[in-house]
């Protein structure tokens, strides 16, 4: 009879799928999900902005059939996949996917990994994911998630941090992020925190927070406003993320984006302040920068990078 822990190998062999293992000498992965905590897309988009940018080529997947529910009784659209015909003709089936991207060069690589959050069986799935960066030899995971707060739009955003080794603290004491205190409905990056740290997996989930207001009991406006791609606060993780795994991804392009960002909010909330002139819309906006704690990120030098280099090197050595 097999036990139980073989029983589980096999079910993870049946489920992860990597067909290259990169041969970069460092690894890491960024992982992100379409999901509950993805405010701003930071969870979905920024993911797949990076396999675009890098040019990361698939190497592997997660298995989607057994994590994901077709439909509830008594919902119409609520979890089922969407389809599209043209003319009778089934033109595009949108099912959940769950895949591993890799882009790198000889000394240094990055596994990237999109997925659709579970709805079902989400131990398995995070043991499967958790099986892969370790078959891969990756170093650190860093997931991205996004929470949105009634925040001023023009100002740097609030980036908050879990992490699964008590080491990993005093590297993100010098990336200016806040630590959770959350106790509440876990998001998937929670689980997957807590679950890396019973293996010893060195994982940082990065929170961003995104500007929303709500202005539905305004009838002038009658909606709540938010940002759906929050590229302001896609260049705040993505700047701690080069900092803290001393990687080189090219943020120029981010940061136009961002400064585009500021000018189209001050357009939007120059329109609100027309449409309903004794909202005082401007006027709130300028409260919420003023009263807002701004914790803004200074890269530290090239010494502060080779220390966190010698501090994966000595967690490698100790480990083995």
């Amino acid at each position: 009879m097999r036990s139980a822990a073989g029983m589980e190998g096999d079910a993870m062999a049946d489920v992860l799928e990597i067909w290259e293992q990169p041969s970069a000498r460092e690894l890491y992965m960024i992982v992100g999900w379409r999901q509950w905590a993805d405010g701003g897309s930071i969870s979905s988009n920024l993911p797949q902005y990076l396999i675009n940018m890098t040019q990361a080529r698939q190497i592997g997947s997660i298995d989607s059939e057994e994590f994901y529910l077709f439909q509830i009784p008594g919902t119409h659209e609520l979890v089922r996949p969407e389809v599209t015909f043209l003319d009778g003709f089934p033109d595009r089936l949108e099912m959940p996917e769950n895949k591993f991207f890799y882009a790198g060069e000889e000394d240094r690589g990055v596994i990237f990994f999109l997925g659709d959050e579970p709805q079902l069986h989400v131990e398995r799935y995070i043991a499967a994911l958790l099986d892969a960066a370790q078959q891969l030899n990756v170093r650190c995971i860093i997931s991205l998630a996004g929470v949105y707060g009634e925040l001023p739009y023009d100002r740097e955003r609030t980036v908050s941090a879990i992490y699964s080794l008590p080491e990993l603290k005093e590297r993100l004491d010098e990336l200016a992020v806040t630590f959770s205190d959350y106790q509440g409905g876990a998001s998937i990056s929670s689980v997957f925190c807590r679950r890396a740290m019973e293996r010893e997996v060195a994982h940082v989930g990065f929170y961003a927070f995104v500007p929303t207001y709500d202005f539905t009991n305004v009838p002038e406006i009658g909606n709540a406003i938010r940002i759906e791609n929050d590229f302001m606060a896609w260049l705040g993780v993505m700047r701690r993320v080069n900092r803290l795994l001393g990687l080189e991804f090219d943020l120029a392009d981010l940061e136009e984006k961002s400064e585009k960002l500021v000018q189209t909010v001050d357009a939007k909330v120059a329109e609100l302040d027309e449409m309903a002139p004794g909202l005082g819309v401007r006027d709130y906006m300028q409260r919420l920068s003023d009263s807002f704690d701004e914790q803004p990120f200074e890269p530290l030098g090239s010494v502060w990078e080779d220390e966190l280099r010698r501090l994966f090197d000595d967690e490698e050595s100790s480990g083995s």
